[in-house]
């Protein structure tokens, strides 16, 4: 139904023709919605949108890891997300093997910092095992004479110290939570937002680093519940 919705919304806003498409990023190999429709009194509606299941990419990561488009390590990242969730020191194996493989694809420095952005926000680590992440990260960078995540961390100490000075630690972690929230399981309903605003700052922290395994609003406010 969002779907529809959407469409609907930017051709009467624009009163010009859609074409929507959806990008599955579950697990559920079964799930590919790619219809809506009903009928009422005579009257039917059937919309029908094409569909991309990014865990059908399992089965083509060699032809990823050759691929020079930038969405290549977008997917590359999220199926790493997935296969590495109960493994961080191989989700530690597979980021830095992305971050090796955004270094030899010669891409613009920008867009490497751009997607490291992505890459490090898809594959959160443990403080201990981040540590040994950025030490290999930077002997990597030392033996290809490049700086792109030295100049990606100082860019996101800044943006921190910006931030800082405008709201507490508290506040200022809520609203990245929710933000991840929203862009990772869509629309939320007020009740688990309100949930979510009554953690603690260590909590919240906790929930960033959670989040990224949820694929549903239910496993949201499973994790809330048993918190």
């Amino acid at each position: 139904m969002r779907m529809y919705i959407y469409n609907y919304r930017i051709y009467d806003k624009y009163k010009k023709s859609v074409a929507s498409l959806a990008i599955l990023g579950d697990e559920k190999k079964s799930w590919r919605p790619s219809s809506f429709g009903y009928s009422l009194f005579g009257c039917s509606l059937n919309f029908e949108f094409p569909i991309i299941k990014l865990v059908d990419y399992q089965q083509r990561l060699s032809e990823l890891e050759n691929d020079g488009n930038p969405f290549a390590t977008v997917i590359m990242a999220h199926l790493a997300a997935l296969n590495t969730r109960e493994d961080r020191s191989e989700r530690k194996v597979q980021k830095l093997a992305l971050v090796r493989r955004l270094y030899e694809k010669g891409f613009e420095e920008q867009e490497v910092i751009n997607l490291l952005a992505f890459v490090d926000w898809m594959l959160t680590l443990p403080p201990d095992i981040e540590a040994e992440f950025k030490l290999e990260v930077k002997q990597l960078e030392a033996g290809r004479r490049m700086k792109y995540v030295t100049s990606f961390e100082r860019s996101g100490i800044e943006i921190g110290r910006q931030e800082g000075r405008q709201e507490g630690r508290q506040e200022q972690t809520l609203l990245l939570v929710t933000r991840q929230l929203n862009r990772r399981l869509g629309d939320i309903d007020e009740a688990t937002l309100e949930r979510v605003s009554s953690l603690s700052t260590e909590e919240l922290e906790a929930l960033a680093e959670e989040l990224l395994d949820f694929t549903s609003v239910t496993d949201l406010t499973n994790w809330l519940s048993n918190g």
